[in-house]
């Protein structure tokens, strides 16, 4: 089996930047040796809510939606998308002031990225 190094962000949704509050929502992984940029994520709305009840749910999917573009390189992800894969990655993994922020970088071997994002979406997310 070939053991390949990847790299992973775990998305968090931060309702109020002000309070440093936040939740789990997502993870980017990124595989250079198989050319692989994926996210997959979950929102639950009741716990956003918990954190912030004005929070607009619909707005943290939508921006879920355009890192799932970045990530495919299709128009959903606007300009960032037409970026090879490895600056994909550095744009996702830059430090934001949004409602949607990634986490510190971590890494791994793996056999399978796509079968380790799913596992890091139940460990992290779920």
């Amino acid at each position: 089996m070939n053991r390949l190094a990847y790299q992973y962000v775990v998305l968090r949704c931060v309702p109020r930047v002000d309070r440093e509050e936040f939740l789990n929502v997502g993870v980017v992984v990124y595989c250079q040796a198989a050319d692989y940029l994926q996210v997959a994520w979950q929102v639950a709305d009741d716990r956003l809510r918990a954190l912030h009840p004005a929070l607009d749910v619909d707005q943290v999917r939508d921006a879920l939606g355009f890192i799932e573009g970045v990530c495919a390189g299709d128009g959903r992800g606007g300009a960032a998308a037409g970026h090879p894969v490895g600056q994909r990655f550095g744009f996702l993994k830059a430090p934001k002031s949004t409602v949607i922020q990634p986490g510190p970088v971590h890494g791994g071997v793996t056999t399978d990225p796509a079968a380790q994002l799913q596992h890091l979406l139940g460990c992290l997310v779920g």
